[in-house]
């Protein structure tokens, strides 16, 4: 498992060298959110994409 510090420098090595703070702001926001959906699936449980695909069913037809 990565630190937070070590992902902070991947993250910015990946990014242009014109990138302004608010878009360094914007991939620390993606980031922490990424992460957060992670764990949640991971402590409470995600649907397959099957199951997701039969529930959306409706909506996915036209």
């Amino acid at each position: 498992m990565n630190s937070p510090k070590s992902e902070v420098a991947s993250m910015l090595k990946a990014l242009p060298e014109d990138a302004s703070l608010e878009d360094i702001q914007y991939h620390l926001y993606v980031l922490e959110k990424v992460k957060r959906g992670l764990g949640r699936a991971e402590t409470e449980s995600a649907i397959s994409h099957e199951d997701a695909k039969a529930r959306l069913g409706k909506w996915l037809t036209a």
